[in-house]
């Protein structure tokens, strides 16, 4: 199959992107494992302690809030240009 075909097949498409979220997905979910295990893990032991379970809850919750406010934030800036960009060609 060449490039062309693949680019024209709408099933095709459809099954690219959505492999794409997964692993953008996969790759947010290791990024914000990392970072939180290293904020809030001071020593690994057989249970997790309050203290450390709350660290890992509120890490993940700023991570989440963080990530969502940069993707707002993206929208808005594009949009902005979107519209810039059909202004200046009126």
């Amino acid at each position: 199959m060449d490039g062309q075909a693949a680019t024209s097949d709408p099933q095709l498409q459809q099954f690219i992107e959505i492999e794409s979220q997964k692993q953008r997905f996969q790759q947010l979910v290791h990024q914000m494992t990392e970072v939180c295990w290293e904020k809030c893990m001071d020593k690994p032991g057989p249970k997790l302690d309050s203290r450390t379970e709350m660290c890992f809850v509120n890490c993940v919750e700023r991570f989440i809030d963080t990530s969502q406010f940069i993707l707002n934030r993206l929208e808005q800036t594009q949009r902005s240009r979107g519209s810039l960009s059909e202004n200046m060609l009126d």
